[in-house]
């Protein structure tokens, strides 16, 4: 008796567990594949807000329109014409959530304001400590890493190594060959 209550005490906590699993999307692009983990319980707004512009179908046929070796590659808000797609309100800012801005991670773009992050996002391509939240200053903020490249860091590697210059609006920076995400889609869960 003792045995089964055991057993179904971790059959349920198993399936408890499973309940809290991170969600996962996969990014499409012309250049490759990218599996992705959120980081659901550390940064909730920054991942809401994500997946909402993923569930409405955003990025898709959007460019990777800003892209520096050794820094990062930032996506998620022109189109191939560089033009501007339209955002919902900002978020506020999650980098206090103890999540660093490490290789492989991704996180909100901003302005210079700390709490400005609508649809763009970067992912790092180095160990960005400088970006990582200090305090709660203009200067201290830093940027909100929400979670982190699982599958395909080599195609953020091959993206970041693309030629660069001017490119629509932006005098420097641009892909010459455009990197478009075809789609961002939430993957099923492994329950299901």
């Amino acid at each position: 008796m003792k045995k089964l209550f055991l057993y179904l005490l971790l059959l349920g906590l198993s399936s408890h567990v499973v309940a809290f699993e991170n969600p996962q999307v996969r990014m499409e692009t012309n250049m490759g594949t990218v599996d992705i983990e959120l980081y659901m319980k550390q940064a909730p707004q920054s991942v809401n807000n994500f997946l909402r512009y993923v569930n409405e179908d955003f990025y898709s046929d959007t460019i990777f329109h800003r892209v520096i070796k050794g820094f990062m590659i930032q996506g998620g808000g022109f189109t191939t014409n560089y033009q501007k797609k339209p955002n919902y309100d900002p978020v506020t800012n999650e980098a206090d959530n103890g999540l660093k801005n490490d290789r492989g991670t991704i996180a909100m773009a901003r302005t210079g304001i700390p709490h400005s992050a609508t649809s763009q996002f970067f992912i790092n391509t180095v160990d960005n400590d400088f970006l990582n939240f200090t305090n709660k200053s203009t200067r201290g903020w830093g940027y909100a890493v929400f979670g982190k490249v699982t599958r395909g860091l080599d195609i953020v590697d091959k993206i970041e190594s693309t030629a660069t210059g001017p490119g629509g609006p932006f005098p420097s920076d641009a892909p010459q060959q455009q990197v478009i995400i075809k789609s961002i889609k939430l993957l099923k869960s492994k329950t299901e």
